[in-house]
């Protein structure tokens, strides 16, 4: 979770100094409240059709908090693929060794003989 945290820390950043933010192009922000007020005129805001300007409010004010849960959707992502991955692979190797061993069945071979 740490990896991913950094990563959208970095990414928020980017965007953040990458983004304009002059005040013709934001328009009039409100100042930064409570935790909880916060999100919700960053959300007011976003419905408004400015998501530029609910970024900027919003990252500035809390940017830890935002960091910290998107590296932890990022983390869950990241190992839901993996263990897809995996999953897939298991499969492929248990499924290949079983149809070996159906055919030495069938031969009439076992493996427990002690010929």
């Amino acid at each position: 979770m740490l990896r991913g945290a950094i990563f959208v820390f970095l990414l928020g950043w980017a965007g953040w100094f990458l983004m304009d933010k002059s005040p013709a192009a934001l328009g009039q922000l409100p100042p930064a409240q409570e935790m909880g007020t916060n999100f919700q005129i960053a959300f007011d805001i976003l419905k408004a059709g400015h998501p530029k300007p609910a970024f900027v409010f919003i990252w500035h004010a809390h940017y830890l908090l935002l960091s910290l849960l998107g590296g932890l959707l990022v983390s869950r992502g990241w190992q839901s693929v993996a263990g897809l991955l995996t999953r897939r692979r298991r499969r492929r190797l248990y499924a290949a060794g079983r149809k070996s061993r159906d055919e030495d069945n069938a031969s009439g071979t076992s493996p427990n003989d002690t010929n």
